[in-house]
């Protein structure tokens, strides 16, 4: 049971990462029902903007981190505003296309900034544990768990009770119907796009600690167990996209430890496809999605 216990904690922190971008992933899909493959390069480069600030300007680590998402807020409504919005009569492909591209560029740009050796960006509680009886909880885990929980409802703080969070959302749902109440939808979605950069930073950090070091390319794996965690939960729900992080998150870490035989960490990421096409079988809108019934 202690070890059971500490894998579940140990999973929730992995998932609480995959969570965080998922959510990133959901917003953007849910206001221009595009896949912004970009988003993960998004999250490594506010990383190295923490490990830079940290390692070469002598700062602490969480005012590196609050610095960084304000950074990052800015640079995903830039990236809006500069890339996606020129391209908004171009078809979804075309800025499916762009996103690719624009992954491509962050991973050159960060390589050729900061180059491609390893780096290290370490969290107060790295490496710490605390004892419960016979269980031992990663204060690292533990950590990661509660950032995220904290940033998601501080989030969904700002969508249910805030002027602001109201226009977000009627721009995603109807943005003619918001045009026509006034509301400035382009301006609207790419403050969406800055949140959804501020859930990347956070996801990039966290995973960029919880590594110990990292690459220009570590964020090239969280990036597809947080596409299987938001089309697990649903691809058009926020709380699905936690869910479906967390459940991720948890599963994988069950699975190796108790067949570690079958599930060697090589095979972690095939094992969350599997199951994420076992779900998607049964439940093709995903746990907590709806099915759309469109009238032709």
């Amino acid at each position: 049971m202690a070890e059971f216990v500490q894998q579940v904690v140990a999973g929730l922190g992995d998932g609480a990462i995959y969570a965080s971008l998922a959510l990133a992933l959901v917003l953007i899909y849910r206001a221009t029902h595009v896949i912004n493959f970009a988003q993960g390069e998004m999250g490594m480069v506010s990383t190295y903007i923490a490990y830079a600030l940290i390692a070469h300007h002598g700062w602490s680590y969480w005012p590196a981190f609050v610095f960084t998402l304000g950074v990052s807020f800015l640079g995903g409504f830039a990236i809006h505003e500069t890339v996606i919005r020129p391209l908004h009569r171009a078809g979804e492909l075309t800025v499916v296309m762009a996103t690719i591209a624009l992954l491509v560029i962050l991973n050159g740009l960060v390589s050729w900034i900061w180059q491609p050796d390893e780096k290290i960006l370490l969290s107060p509680l790295a490496g710490g544990t605390w004892s419960i009886g016979s269980v031992a909880i990663p204060q690292q885990s533990v950590y990661d768990l509660i950032v995220v929980l904290v940033c998601v409802t501080l989030l969904w703080l700002l969508f249910r009770y805030t002027k602001l969070g109201l226009a977000l959302r009627a721009s995603a749902v109807d943005p003619s119907a918001s045009r026509l109440l006034g509301v400035r939808v382009p301006w609207m979605l790419s403050i969406g796009w800055g949140f959804a950069a501020i859930l990347s930073a956070v996801a990039g950090m966290l995973a960029a600690s919880a590594q110990f070091i990292f690459t220009p390319g570590f964020m090239q794996v969280t990036i597809i167990y947080a596409f299987a965690a938001a089309i697990l939960g649903g691809l058009e729900s926020p709380v699905g996209a936690v869910v479906g992080g967390l459940m991720l998150g948890v599963t994988i870490n069950l699975l190796g430890t108790y067949f570690p035989g079958q599930i060697s960490p090589d095979m972690r990421l095939p094992a969350a496809l599997a199951l994420l096409l076992l779900v998607l079988v049964f439940r093709p809108a995903g746990l907590l999605g709806r099915t759309v019934v469109r009238r032709v």
